[in-house]
């Protein structure tokens, strides 16, 4: 049975920008603290200020970009945000959020321990004698300000966009008229965007002094795209909202309650 596809959602599209746009003015005292070092050896004739202008001008002009793509994409293959879809179009709710939230949140704090987990017994770095310096370990307060960005702008990013793009893709490959997505092709695209995830952290790992060896990289996939198969499976499964609360309870453990 084909989609019903609705029609672009103009106040949804907004919304998501301005949460987008705040979550990136969030992240910068914790980004700032990360890269601390790499600033240092900046040369560029332009102040801090105007640096940080043009990456949030940049970074914003990009997701609005992929917002756009994303919902457009999303509405056809019937994934999306049914909540704040439905409310921003004056639409009734059919489905209770609360459970969906509680259970969002559990999801989160479940591979935020596993993530410390895997990191502490399997993929630490004194093991293989690699310490990070102490400026790569923000405080708590930033923390809880950069997860906010985790929940909200890695997801439109990684979930919405990216991995309905995979998701499109796969089902023009499958050949699946109605475009509505398999399981198959909802695991491969969500397998896919956990490994990129972690190959895109892979810079700032570097800025951090750390060579990118084979034990670098896979602990950069293994740790970023574990909870990444979590967040797409309940993408698919409850909607955007949800991988976002729980993108955001995660690394609540991870950037909060585990700050050192």
């Amino acid at each position: 049975m084909a989609l019903k596809i609705k029609n672009f959602n103009w106040k949804l599209f907004f919304l998501l920008w301005f949460m987008v746009a705040t979550s990136i003015v969030c992240v910068l005292p914790y980004t700032l603290t990360i890269q601390s070092e790499q600033i240092k050896l900046l040369n560029v004739p332009a102040t801090m200020g105007q640096i940080i202008a043009m990456q949030l001008l940049t970074n914003g002009l990009l997701f609005g970009l992929v917002i756009g793509i994303g919902l457009l994409i999303a509405n056809k293959i019937g994934l999306g945000l049914p909540f704040l879809d439905a409310i921003t179009r004056g639409e009734k709710i059919t489905k209770p959020f609360k459970p969906i939230a509680w259970f969002s949140i559990l999801i989160g704090i479940v591979f935020g321990f596993i993530i410390i987990g895997l990191d502490t017994w399997i993929f630490n770095l004194k093991k293989v004698g690699l310490v990070l310096p102490e400026t790569v370990h923000p405080p708590a307060w930033q923390g809880f300000l950069a997860s906010f960005y985790g929940g909200i702008a890695e997801e439109v990013l990684l979930r919405l966009f990216l991995l309905s793009l995979l998701v499109w893709i796969g089902n023009l490959m499958t050949k699946n008229k109605d475009l509505q997505p398999n399981i198959r092709v909802l695991w491969i695209a969500n397998i896919i965007t956990a490994v990129i995830f972690g190959l895109g952290h892979l810079p700032a790992t570097k800025g951090m002094g750390l060579p990118l060896n084979s034990f670098v990289i896979t602990r950069a996939i293994v740790l970023n795209g574990v909870a990444g198969l979590a967040f797409g499976w309940l993408y698919w499964t409850r909607g955007l909202e949800s991988s976002m609360i729980a993108h955001f309870s995660a690394d609540i453990v991870l950037h909060v309650l585990f700050a050192f």
